[in-house]
């Protein structure tokens, strides 16, 4: 019994052992700030060694291996702060108004040793609310305020500012006055602590060669920082799908490189660095897409991984080509999708710039061009960095943006399968067109998708001619522009895409939808004649309609959209297209027309019965209406111009569309309500039955939709449909019945 109860004992030692072992790693605490004089007990031994020389280490010896480690490690030399912040305001001559303008606000609001804790009041008297809070917590304008320090003549009293904000958090942190990260608003939730860190550091670095910013204080940021990142690795110890903890796992990533002097910080690191490799693995789809399927957030994983990537290789730490790939990818995409203007188009939740049409996105393939000295991205870039990452790049990235290597791209359409983007492009001439349809919904984290299931926006002639519009999570009316009326899409009745909306558990403003549509691809080809694009959802289920869209490019003269309803009862079926139009034949003939004499001409082939305008926040929205149908097409003809007389010709009956005629094929078709574009040896048929030519004879098992060319004794037919549908070919070599599949294209040669 006794040897029973030692080897129990023992072995209850080896665990705790173990156990202990592992806590080791957490021995800074995280729900207080270390004392500055105690800051040296928690550094690595053989830091110890190297400082303990003459006995205990002082704090101001310990504040100058610091200020020597962070000149060594940081993504500047501090020490060349001046000489940068002058060449700072050369580059960004406007800058100071902004960052003054930003400081000035923050420090009306609050008082240096601020609350952290709702409810409290402004100093002016007015509530602060969730919003305002979660960016009191990011600490953005802070940096305006060590910016506004340097612009006032150095002034201590915007650094002092600085360092009592920061003993505030610390102060309510001590006495449990913050918020929780359970309450929805938490101050130490990554994504918010995260970003303290960022601008914490950015501003420590600013202040590092500051007579009034002393070794005291110095120390007292990096305790606080350490806290950070103990609160961190002790909160994310598993993988969450989302941005928020992405950004806080890379300040934790960036402080174990910072700050690895400290005991325990390797252990930081590695899990940082693990779980970053989860969410590249996870949320960077294969397409090279984030997952959340925004510009915003995509440009957002851009910097959280850029940082730490940038980090460790001014450290010479090794990070694994899995890493470097999938950064590579974030860039590239960016260059795929976007106008040929160089900007990109606003996909669901983008909110740096609300109500805006277009994303600009140079300043983020300008970090990818200095990471991978690529000339396809530095057609793409800047010579200079957006003003914000200026102190994140070195003096050789700087010096290499005097002389970009520029290679124009040369891919034109392409698609992202697993997101769910499809791209239809002319060229990258500033006059030449490129569409965007959206067809992919995350099943992990939808939060950010809009009600546009199957939406178009198209650029032509330099405009933004369909436009999408980018939003503010603090706007009053963020559903509506989340949802599907400022949306080019179609619609039953009065059912919108975005069911269910939500506002977030915190009160901060977003919002997001518990139901969208469900898409389906059905078919996605390019050739050197045609785009095609065709898919369905499920979004009108609930009332009884059948829905798929086609959309259709003709190269390179204009695009064909047509939307299928199929009921059992009647109802009203709609499209939405964006922008400001006139009618000009009614309702079939909507126009768009833009400050350089170019145009969109909307142009419906089956007839509509009604046009209806609608606008809000200065934008506008057309809605076409076909009332009481059970199953019914719109075949629309979306046609950009440039100068009024290539316009589509309103007085005419049958217009000409760039030399394609209306119903003038020499084929001969058969099928209820067929038409047909035809242009030289190529026609497009919708609806039809059968077709003849001479001694070729083609009949379908179901009407179709479908591209025909001759040429060269042959002959090319393509499915355009959304079904497969038989067919039955007489007069060429290989006759007989042949399924014909959506987007494909079958060769034959005549007899």
């Amino acid at each position: 019994m006794t040897n029973i109860k030692q080897l129990v004992s023992v072995r209850f030692i080896i665990i705790s052992l173990c156990f202990a072992s592992q806590l080791i790693a957490q021995n800074i605490p995280s729900k207080k700030v270390i004392a500055v004089s105690s800051l040296s007990n928690y550094l690595r031994d053989d830091v110890k060694a190297e400082l303990n020389k003459d006995g205990e280490v002082s704090i101001s010896e310990l504040a100058q291996y610091f200020r020597e480690k962070f000149s060594e490690r940081y993504f500047y030399n501090w020490q060349n702060f001046e000489e940068r912040f002058k060449t700072y305001n050369t580059t960004y001559p406007n800058a100071e108004k902004g960052h003054t303008e930003r400081a000035l606000d923050h420090l009306a609001k609050y008082a240096d040793s601020t609350h952290w804790k709702l409810p409290f009041n402004y100093q002016f008297g007015d509530p602060v609310n969730a919003y305002a809070l979660r960016h009191l917590a990011r600490q953005h304008k802070m940096v305006d305020i060590a910016y506004y320090y340097n612009y006032q003549n150095k002034n201590t009293t915007y650094l002092n500012y600085f360092k009592n904000q920061l003993k505030s958090l610390n102060d309510a942190l001590h006495a449990n006055k913050y918020e929780k990260i359970e309450d929805g608003n938490g101050v130490y939730e990554a994504f918010r602590s995260g970003y303290r860190i960022l601008n914490w550091l950015k501003i420590h670095n600013m202040f590092l060669g500051e007579e009034s910013y002393t070794d005291t204080d110095q120390l007292t940021t990096i305790a606080t920082l350490l806290q950070h990142g103990a609160h961190l690795y002790e909160h994310n110890a598993e993988f969450h799908p989302g941005n928020h903890q992405t950004r806080g796992l890379s300040a934790l990533a960036m402080l174990s490189i910072l700050l690895r002097d400290f005991e325990g910080t390797d252990k930081w690191y590695q899990r940082s660095m693990d779980l970053l490799e989860e969410h590249l693995s996870k949320e960077i789809n294969d397409d090279g897409f984030q997952f959340e399927r925004t510009v915003h957030y995509h440009m957002s994983d851009i910097g959280n991984y850029y940082y730490v990537y940038q980090l460790a290789k001014l450290s010479e730490l090794k990070i694994n080509d899995f890493w470097k790939d999938k950064l590579k990818s974030l860039f590239i995409t960016l260059t795929k999708i976007a106008y040929p203007d160089k900007s990109a188009p606003v996909l669901s939740d983008d909110t740096n710039n609300p109500w805006g049409e277009s994303n600009d996105i140079s300043g983020a393939i300008t970090l990818g061009y200095l990471l991978f000295d690529s000339p396809k991205m530095g057609y793409f870039a800047n010579n200079y960095v957006k003003p914000q990452m200026f102190w994140y790049v070195t003096d050789s990235q700087l010096n290499m943006l005097k002389n970009i290597e520029s290679k124009p791209p040369t891919i034109k359409s392409v698609a992202f399968p697993t997101t769910g983007y499809y791209i239809m492009r002319e060229g990258w001439k500033a006059n030449d067109k490129m569409m965007i349809v959206s067809a992919g919904l995350d099943d992990e984290k939808p939060d950010h998708q809009h009600g546009d299931m199957l939406g178009v926006q198209a650029m032509a002639n330099g405009k933004v001619v369909l436009p999408n519009y980018q939003v503010r999570y603090s706007l009053k009316d963020l559903e509506l522009f989340k949802n599907s009326m400022v949306k080019n899409v179609a619609l039953v009745d009065d059912e919108l895409q975005g069911k269910q909306y939500t506002s977030n558990k915190g009160g901060s403003g977003f919002g997001k939808f518990r139901e969208l549509p469900n898409p389906k691809t059905i078919a996605w080809e390019t050739s050197k004649d045609l785009d095609v694009f065709v898919g369905s959802h499920d979004g009108f289920k609930n009332v009884g309609v059948d829905y798929s869209r086609q959309v259709i490019y003709i190269k390179d003269d204009f695009w064909i959209v047509k939307d299928n309803f199929k009921s059992h009862k009647k109802h009203t079926y709609k499209q939405v297209w964006q922008g400001h139009y006139s009618l000009e034949a009614s309702p079939n003939l909507i126009r768009s027309t833009f400050d350089n004499a170019s145009g969109l001409d909307i142009y419906q082939i089956n007839k509509a019965d009604t046009v209806t305008t609608s606008g809000q926040r200065g934008k506008q929205w057309s809605v076409v209406s076909k009332k009481d149908q059970t199953n019914f097409s719109f075949i629309t003809i979306l046609y950009p111009y440039k100068g009024y007389s290539n316009r589509i010709d309103e007085d005419k009956e049958s217009p000409g569309l760039k030399g394609w005629k209306l119903n003038a094929s020499k084929w001969k078709k058969e099928g209820e309500e067929s038409i047909s574009f035809s242009k030289n040896e190529a026609s497009l048929f919708f609806s039809v039955k059968q077709l003849q030519l001479k001694d070729i004879d083609i009949k379908f098992s179901n009407a179709i939709d479908v591209f025909i060319k001759l040429g060269n004794n042959k002959l090319a037919i393509q499915s355009l449909s959304d079904k497969n549908i038989q067919m039955s070919i007489k007069g060429v070599v290989d006759s007989g019945n042949i399924e014909m599949e959506p987007g494909i294209k079958k060769e034959f040669t005549i007899k």
